[in-house]
């Protein structure tokens, strides 16, 4: 293309003409690319699993709004909370299986 104010050829993808410095595109302002509550959600299934659950689940819903980032790390945590809480859950029920037997 070329700028509107000097007339030199510039690149497409320019925002400012390198030539007399006049702005002839159009200026993003970038998002954050880091998907925090996704971060958090993996970092709290290890720790407690129902809140990385559901921190997980809606770093997965927002991962669009990223670009997609944490959309893995979302899923990884999701799928250890699920793993701890059904461990715990196997575990209190054989722990209390065997002080049913006791008494």
């Amino acid at each position: 293309m070329f700028c509107k104010n000097c007339g030199k050829e510039i690149d497409d993808k320019a925002v400012v003409c390198p030539y007399c410095g006049v702005q002839v595109g159009e200026v993003r302002q970038q998002r954050s690319s880091t998907n925090v509550v996704a971060i958090v959600g993996f970092i709290f299934a290890f720790l407690m699993p129902l809140v990385g659950l559901i921190c997980s689940i809606i770093g997965k819903n927002k991962a669009d709004e990223y670009g997609g980032n944490g959309r893995g790390l979302a899923t990884a945590g999701i799928v250890i909370s699920i793993i701890e809480i059904v461990l715990v859950i196997i575990v209190y029920a054989a722990v209390a299986c065997s002080v049913a037997a006791a008494l």
